[in-house]
């Protein structure tokens, strides 16, 4: 049964797309640690798809939907303040969309989300190692090779300082990482625990990844990381039915926002049994006096102003951070929202072309879910996990940016495309059959 199941995994349903497949899995794998070998095979495993599907891939409307914001993406870059850094700011997002058309007709099948799934959370295990070295025993590396080919940085105390973020430029982004790789493990440990009766070595790997995700995901102070993780452990109780544990995640979220927002009286009791790290970082009074200019009511405000005063072509791609230091002497990177900072810097008909076809994945998605007839449980369970890593995206973007994180950009196209592609092929099965 095993082998069988592994020969499925290994083995792609087109032969002619078996070296392509074989060439994501690779990618996957060693990009935790080297984001350009592994960026460079999972577009090799596009490209080769491309070669492979083109008339499929080009006929599909989705596909055709994400030329056009292409091709608006452009103008608004042509119509920029600073056109130099508009057209730069193109890479964040054009070849993630030739990478998410080849993926999406290179995964077809659910066996193959659970092994993409499962060669993500083998590959965090190094990562959260480094985190916890980088906390408790003060570790420190800078090391290249070739210049991109290797590059690691661990600030020693975390970055900033005090916050878990291994080799991540900034502890948010290894939140929105770990939220990732948390939320996969969590939904093969379900998958397993039928079976935990028996001798499972898999079951025990995953929950002692749990675990350390988890313990991670706190280590790295992030508000909106505490949110997924609270959301995914919600979501999956709600799905599994387990009335307990949604009555005790609801009953651990209140008392935590309670204890940061309450009136003090009522505040005070809370505090007691919560402690200061979680309310004290949700009120902000682990950092009192921040200065107005970084606070994110302040940057929404400003981008919202800017995507009103140019709403059709923006201001520009990588225009915020340079327009937000001029007004408020403060180098900021990004609004800290990124539908914000899409409708400030390419207008908000390219803002809601990109939102509907993220719609177009997330319904469609969700419709097959609701197909219970044609998948297993444990096969929606899987990709319900999906769907839910593309919700707690979407929800982790309203209040921060990923696209600008190599890393969490590329597995973010890499489950919007591995979501679509099953969409397509398992609704074409269901037309077949009918």
């Amino acid at each position: 049964m095993l082998g069988a199941s592994l020969k499925i995994a290994f083995n792609h349903p087109n032969p002619r797309l078996q070296f392509a497949w074989n060439s994501l899995q690779i990618g996957l794998l060693v990009f935790p640690l080297s984001p350009f070998l592994g960026f460079v095979a999972i577009a090799l495993a596009a490209l080769i798809t491309w070669l492979r599907q083109y008339p499929a891939i080009i006929r599909r409307p989705l596909n055709q939907g994400f030329a056009l914001l292409s091709l608006l993406l452009i103008i608004t870059a042509a119509f920029a303040v600073n056109k130099v850094d508009a057209f730069l700011g193109l890479f964040n997002l054009l070849p993630y969309f030739f990478v998410f058309s080849g993926l999406s007709s290179l995964i077809q099948t659910i066996a193959q989300l659970r092994q993409i799934a499962w060669i993500l959370v083998i590959g965090s295990v190094a990562l959260v190692m480094m985190g916890f070295g980088q906390l408790f025993f003060g570790w420190a590396l800078k090391f290249q090779f070739l210049w991109i080919v290797l590059d690691w940085a661990i600030a020693p105390g975390g970055e900033p300082p005090g916050r878990m973020a291994a080799i991540f430029m900034h502890a948010n982004i290894f939140a929105a990482y770990l939220s990732i790789v948390f939320t996969l493990s969590l939904g093969l440990c379900l998958e397993k625990l039928p079976l935990r009766g028996k001798k499972n070595s898999p079951l025990l790997f995953l929950t002692l990844t749990i675990i350390a995700n988890f313990a991670a995901l706190i280590l790295t102070n992030s508000r909106n990381g505490w949110a997924i993780a609270m959301i995914a452990c919600l979501a999956y109780a709600l799905y599994q039915g387990w009335r307990i544990l949604v009555a005790g995640v609801v009953a651990i979220v209140s008392s935590v926002l309670l204890a940061a927002f309450a009136p003090s009286s009522i505040a005070q009791i809370f505090r007691q049994i919560v402690p200061a790290f979680f309310w004290a970082r949700l009120n902000d009074q682990m950092y009192p006096d921040r200065p107005v200019a970084l606070m994110r009511k302040t940057q929404w405000e400003f981008a919202w102003n800017l995507a009103q005063q140019h709403p059709w072509t923006g201001w520009g791609l990588r225009s915020f951070s340079a327009l937000y230091k001029t007004k408020m002497q403060t180098d900021l990177g990004h609004p800290h929202n990124l539908f914000l900072m899409l409708s400030a810097e390419t207008g908000f008909l390219t803002t809601l072309l990109f939102c509907g076809l993220l719609a177009w994945i997330l319904i469609a998605g969700i419709q097959l879910l609701r197909q219970s007839n044609y998948l297993a449980k444990s096969d929606k369970l899987i990709f319900f996990s999906y769907l839910l890593v593309f919700g707690e995206w979407g929800l982790f973007n309203t209040v921060d940016v990923t696209i600008f994180d190599f890393r969490v950009n590329t597995l973010s196209w890499l489950f919007l495309a591995a979501i679509c592609g099953v969409v397509f092929h398992q609704n074409k099965a269901i037309g077949n059959r009918q």
